[in-house]
């Protein structure tokens, strides 16, 4: 990890352990190096440092292009391996970024429904992660965040200091969909892109908590 990676990364951990009493199942899910997309549920401002602190390894995360525009603020996010895109994360840019950042080997944390949940429920997957997903050939890990919405949900303005925990799914591959993909005409194409975040979503949805292998980082 790069000093200011690990630096958020260790304080990260700390607060999650002392203050909202953690919990991290099946880390060892995710590879130790290597391509591979993090496709979580999102409730909270809380989910994207809670998915990388429950990692020994390095995350990309999204983050609004307009924060790089502040010279100070644009250096810390990009040692905090931030990937700049537009609002709806879906300009060319961002995805050439993303692309980019998965050609050289690295985690990157994507949202499939593409913003913080009203009421802390799973909503629809919008189908941008499922084109994501086909354009790379790296692995999928599903991963589903609890008690984060209870904790600093969209009504909060200060967090909580409720339970939290971060599960992460079994790895998916798609490969019969990314060969599909390959020769198949452009509504074929779209109507895969949907199939691949609606099984994402079905995924993460049927990730539920337990307290079998938990870890106490």
């Amino acid at each position: 990890m790069n000093p200011v990676y690990h630096v958020g990364w260790l304080v990260s951990r700390a607060v999650f352990r002392l203050y909202f009493h953690w919990r991290v199942l099946h880390p060892e899910r995710v590879s130790e190096e290597g391509p591979v997309i993090l496709a979580s549920n999102h409730a909270s401002y809380l989910d994207p440092p809670l998915v990388g602190a429950g990692l020994s390894r390095e995350v990309c995360f999204l983050a609004r292009e307009s924060l790089f525009r502040y010279r100070g603020i644009d250096a810390l996010l990009r040692n905090w391996n931030a990937v700049p895109v537009d609002r709806e994360g879906g300009g060319a840019r961002g995805l050439r970024a993303i692309f980019e950042k998965l050609k050289e080997g690295h985690a990157i944390l994507l949202f499939p429904e593409g913003t913080r949940s009203q009421d802390g429920s799973l909503q629809a997957a919008r189908s941008g992660i499922g084109l994501t997903v086909i354009k790379s050939s790296a692995p999928v890990v599903p991963v589903r965040t609890f008690g984060t919405f209870e904790a600093f949900g969209r009504k909060h303005r200060f967090p909580r200091p409720l339970p939290v925990a971060v599960k992460y799914g079994q790895p998916m591959r798609f490969e019969a969909l990314r060969r599909e993909a390959a020769t198949c005409g452009k509504e074929r194409l779209k109507q895969i892109y949907q199939q691949v975040s609606g099984e994402l979503m079905s995924a993460i949805a049927k990730i539920e908590p337990c307290v079998d292998k938990t870890t106490f980082p």
